[in-house]
């Protein structure tokens, strides 16, 4: 009996510790979260810097590709073989610049064969009219027939349309000849050869002996969204717009140009409109088919108050 109730009493001592610690707990979390509440939000750092009044640009930005001014592919007009290369892959290029040689002998002996011809119409011809004029005389005086000068004056008409038709032909060999002198029609830079000494070359060769691609001036193609269609068109009212072309990380300017045509119709399935400017490209920065960040300077206010991006 001693022993049942020394049991029962630990029993209820361990309850009723028990019981006080989860009190002082539930106690305990409510004030942690009022002392927590009560601290508020960590504070906000505030950087200061003063109001600056000047001139700020307003742009329009969009994505533009760069694209020649001009683009040729050089090929043949005659056929022939080349006996000379006179460019280099990559090398700048002008107007009347050699850049192949396509043997010339062939076309120099048609050209010989077609002034030699001329010369023999042009002799018979001197005899064809002396003749007319003999005979002519003769006849006035009875001593030759209207048949033997008829006969004159239509060998006369046959050697000159003879001798006009040689002249004919020797431009058109001089044409051929210069044609062998196959030379650049444009101020630009070469790429890649496409033909080697020796090979054979056609009018009808699709890929031709080089590609000639004029870097100055250059165009870059850009679009932007319909909506900002009327600001472009009061700002271009004003005058000449001027357009800044950046790499695509914006952090180098490429160039700076001039805004030179709106196109005539907005893009359905875009919504956007399409815009073409040209740059001068001294340094050749702007390279065809590079992709480049492109803003449009549409406005530029004067005496405007700003503050740094970073103040606040």
């Amino acid at each position: 009996m001693i022993r049942l109730r020394t049991a029962l009493a630990g029993l209820l001592l361990t309850a009723t510790l028990i019981g006080g610690g989860a009190y002082a707990f539930s106690y305990a979390q409510p004030a942690k979260q009022a002392a927590t509440a009560s601290s508020g939000p960590p504070p906000v750092p505030v950087v200061a810097d003063a109001v600056k009044s000047g001139n700020v640009p307003i742009y329009l930005r969009g994505i533009g590709t760069v694209q020649a001014y001009n683009t040729d592919t050089i090929r043949t007009q005659v056929q022939g073989q080349i006996t000379q290369v006179a460019f280099k892959e990559g090398q700048a290029v002008h107007v009347g610049d050699l850049l192949a040689q396509i043997d010339p002998r062939p076309f120099q002996a048609q050209l010989d064969q077609a002034i030699a011809n001329r010369e023999r119409d042009q002799a018979q011809l001197v005899n064809a009219q002396a003749n007319l004029q003999r005979d002519s005389q003769l006849m006035a005086r009875g001593y030759a027939t209207p048949q033997t000068v008829d006969l004159d004056k239509a060998n006369t008409g046959q050697f000159g349309a003879a001798v006009k038709a040689d002249e004919a032909a020797i431009e058109y060999a001089q044409t051929q000849l210069a044609y062998t002198r196959i030379t650049s029609p444009i101020d630009g830079v070469t790429g890649i050869r496409l033909i080697d000494v020796g090979n054979i070359v056609h009018p009808t060769d699709p890929n031709g002996l080089v590609v000639v691609t004029q870097l100055q001036p250059i165009s870059v193609i850009f679009t932007l969204p319909e909506t900002s269609l009327p600001q472009i068109q009061q700002a271009m009212a004003k005058g000449p717009l001027t357009v800044l072309a950046y790499s695509e990380d914006n952090k180098i300017k490429l160039d700076e140009g001039k805004l030179a045509v709106l196109d005539n119709q907005i893009i359905q399935t875009s919504g956007s409109v399409r815009l073409k400017a040209d740059f001068p490209n001294p340094a050749h920065r702007l390279w065809p088919g590079e992709l480049v960040n492109i803003r449009l300077l549409i406005d530029n206010r004067q005496n405007a108050l700003t503050v740094a991006a970073t103040a606040g």
